[in-house]
């Protein structure tokens, strides 16, 4: 029987490592490779794949404890947030032994290749067309709301392989080099003026068929893989301290730095809730009891998402599977950024369209604005959370389905 550590063990064992081991005037990529080699940058994985077959809860353990001694920890994005957990549990031994150290020590950037114009809610009636010939794959297609595509090395792609299985069953989880011909990548404008997400061209792309993902025809269970870790992970903060110092703290904060563009948008996406109360005093409403009503409902709604997001870590720290709260708590950030939106929409008045004012935080209302239907949408919508939780956790039978049992070709015209 293994003994397994407590947390104060752990923590010590990591501590002891880290004393000997660092080294802040090593390259960024130097100090995660050494994070790989001794098992330290995802304690919770095999030993054969950078870990040391850890219960979950050790992962973030071992990251804080690194953090808090100045040091820092892995690479933000996709590629450790949702490629790598993906290709780990499904990926072939010579998929893993390419494509994982590069990702960890931050060397290939990712991005996520799945919604299309056709295919966003409704992820399965996907058209994208993977044709195999011989030893490679030949992609054709157009996907959207591709965040940091622009300069992505590397992309997780599901493509249709089979156009006469039925919907679910005839696509392919693939691993996709961006930086090929044949790949175009567009930005799109969106209403609050960022330009955080793009659009893909794929035109005869071609992908080796050893970049295959688990099976062909099996995609659907690996992009549930990755939607679960997406709902999951979400998009963390910088795994640093403030006194953290070297070559390695300053090439992790200009890496942060350049990562953290793309979703500077991102509080105000989420309704910047915590600006609301401060407005009600600089706008002299704090005597409007309607409005500090709705305030105080607000904040009681926030206390219990956060206490569900609670159980939810708990749980992932346990090793248990992702369940309901995944998509509870996306549910519940996007009624908090409604709720924000409206009453920043009472408390500015007139003043919550200008975005130039001789108040800076004007035009951050501005932009809370127009910024937080996306929140509703991004990471699966509102509404196919609602069918998770009706269908998955409540028992409730499926929509009804007219293409249910049909062959794709039939169902796509």
């Amino acid at each position: 029987m293994v003994t397994l550590p407590t947390e104060v063990d752990l923590k010590a064992e990591v501590l002891e490592w880290f004393h000997a081991t660092w080294n802040p005037d090593a390259s960024l990529t130097e100090w995660r490779t050494a994070m790989l080699e001794a098992g330290w940058a995802v304690p919770s994985w095999s030993t054969r794949w950078f870990g040391r077959g850890l219960p979950a809860w050790a992962d973030g353990v071992v990251r804080r404890a690194i953090v808090q001694a100045g040091g820092v920890g892995l690479p933000l994005g996709a590629g450790t947030g949702l490629m790598a957990p993906t290709v780990y549990e499904h990926g072939s031994d010579e998929l893993k032994s390419r494509i994982l150290r590069p990702a960890l020590t931050g060397e290939h950037l990712w991005c996520q290749l799945f919604s299309e114009p056709g295919a966003g809610s409704d992820l399965a009636g996907l058209k994208t067309s993977a044709t195999r010939d011989g030893d490679e794959w030949i992609i054709s297609g157009q996907k959207v709301w591709n965040t940091s595509a622009d300069h992505a090395d590397m992309a997780i792609l599901v493509a249709r392989s089979d156009w006469n299985a039925v919907k679910h069953q005839g696509l392919t989880y693939f691993v996709i080099d961006m930086r090929q011909q044949g790949v175009e990548v567009r930005p799109i404008e969106q209403m609050n003026y960022h330009r955080s997400f793009m659009e893909v061209f794929l035109t005869e792309a071609v992908v080796p068929h050893t970049n295959v993902v688990g099976e062909v025809g099996g995609g659907w269970t690996c992009a549930r893989a990755t939607l679960a870790h997406e709902r999951r992970y979400g998009r963390e903060g910088a795994s640093i301290a403030k006194h953290a110092a070297g070559r390695v703290a300053d090439e992790y904060r200009a890496e942060y730095a350049e990562y953290n563009k793309t979703y500077e948008w991102y509080p105000q996406r989420r309704g910047r809730s915590d600006l609301l109360v401060d407005r009600t005093r600089v706008r002299g409403k704090g005597d409007d009891v309607v409005l500090r009503d709705d305030l105080m409902s607000l904040h009681c709604f926030q206390q219990a998402a956060e206490w569900t997001a609670q159980r939810a870590r708990a749980a992932r720290e346990l090793g248990r599977p992702p369940g309901a709260e995944g998509s509870i708590g996306k549910l519940a950030t996007s009624e908090i950024a409604r709720r924000s939106n409206v009453l920043h929409s009472r408390i500015a008045g007139p003043r919550g369209m200008l975005k130039t004012t001789d108040d800076p935080v004007d035009a951050i209302v501005a932009e809370v604005l127009v910024s937080t239907p996306a929140q509703s949408i991004a990471g699966g919508t509102d509404e196919i959370q609602k069918n998770i939780l009706g269908e998955s956790i409540l028992g409730l039978p499926k929509e009804p389905a007219v293409d249910r049992g049909m062959p794709y070709r039939d169902v796509a015209g």
